[in-house]
């Protein structure tokens, strides 16, 4: 039994069951979301959708807009259908059980996101608790997998969009350059002069225009703990545009 507490994104307006030990979403997954535009009717997939933080978001930010999430560990995809009912967004958001490994061709998604697993050498930090293992080590289901099996769901040239470590920038480029183009690269800085810690990316599928390297976003302002405006209207519910 996974012991959870309650928590809230969006100044509130998601509402969100995570464990309390486990990996515990938050701005990784409000800024994941706040990547993501899409039109009335369109269809979005996330691929490893935890307890549901980002998709949650997504969905509470893109009214009118249908989303389906894989998750493979079962107890995650429950608390997930929960947070989906205790949202009200039952009627637009679906939860799958299962390993994105394993997703048939099935062209359904206007677009793809992910937030994947960050580390793949389980011995480079402290070893996670169980609940976190999926959530943080790479294992066997490395960035490709993840790529392969968007392309398997976008439907003609549609976007994939991450969010990852600053460092995993050349392995996402990899795993993306077969099937996927027109990169577009949003690093986030926790301040102005310091090294990004993430990169949002979104590709398109078949896509051939250049590559694009945005300005930074920067969580804070000098040495204040708060978030800067900019960040503090995205965690409002804002957008974060990638154009």
């Amino acid at each position: 039994m996974i012991e959870t507490d309650h928590s809230t994104l969006l100044d509130g307006r998601v509402r969100l069951n995570q464990p309390v030990k486990g990996y515990r979403a938050g701005m990784d997954a409000v800024l994941l979301a706040a990547s993501l535009e899409a039109k009335p009717g369109m269809h979005l997939v996330e691929l490893g959708c935890g307890v549901g933080g980002a998709l949650l978001c997504a969905a509470r930010r893109l009214e009118g807009v249908g989303f389906t999430a894989w998750e493979r560990e079962s107890w995650a995809a429950e608390i997930a259908r929960t947070n989906v009912n205790e949202n009200g967004l039952a009627e637009r958001v679906e939860i799958v059980s299962g390993d994105i490994s394993d997703i048939a061709p099935r062209p359904m998604a206007d677009q793809v996101f992910c937030n994947p697993p960050f580390f793949d050498d389980p011995s480079s930090l402290r070893t996670p608790a169980p609940e976190k293992q999926h959530a943080w080590l790479t294992g066997d289901t490395p960035l490709p997998v993840w790529t392969k099996a968007a392309a398997r769901l976008i439907k003609g040239q549609g976007y994939l969009t991450f969010i990852h470590r600053a460092d995993a920038l050349p392995d996402i480029l990899s795993a993306t350059e077969r099937e996927f183009g027109s990169v577009v690269i949003k690093p986030v800085q926790p301040r102005a002069g310091r090294e990004a810690k993430r990169v949002i990316v979104r590709v398109r599928k078949g896509g051939r225009a250049p590559a694009r390297i945005l300005a930074p976003l920067v969580l804070h302002e000098g040495d204040e703990r708060a978030y800067a405006p900019e960040v503090q209207a995205i965690y409002a519910g804002g957008a974060l545009g990638l154009e």
